[in-house]
């Protein structure tokens, strides 16, 4: 199977499992801190983690099982596990700088781009 379909059937049980944890969290926890989006990017982040460590060990040069478990399912989840092994490969080539800079551009510059795709709406809505 093509590496795209991996990575699109991967996505749709990681955006499924996201929402199943949004509504559940807000369920069991309410809504007034966003507790579906912190679970998923934390758990989102370990299990990037784990996978990665796991791919590297036992299954390298297995591009479908990556494919399909990390970009598929995970980024499905959580982009931000994918934001978080950046930062781990940047920290682990000894760039500390670099992750520093990329975390706050990321997050920084996210968040203006919301702000700004919300002005861009309201300009041309």
């Amino acid at each position: 199977m093509p590496g795209l379909l991996w990575v699109a059937l991967g996505g749709a049980i990681g955006s499924a499992a996201r929402h199943g944890v949004n509504v559940s969290s807000a369920r069991l926890l309410g809504s007034g801190l966003p507790f579906g989006t912190l679970i998923v990017n934390v758990l989102g982040s370990f299990l990037m983690g784990f996978l990665m460590a796991l791919l590297t060990r036992k299954f390298e040069g297995n591009d479908a099982a990556r494919l399909f478990l990390t970009t598929g399912i995970l980024g499905g989840f959580t982009t931000f596990s994918a934001f978080s092994l950046d930062v781990f490969n940047l920290m682990q080539r000894g760039e500390n700088g670099m992750a520093i800079t990329y975390v706050l551009a990321s997050v920084l510059l996210s968040v203006i781009a919301v702000f700004a795709g919300f002005a861009a709406f309201r300009v041309l809505a």
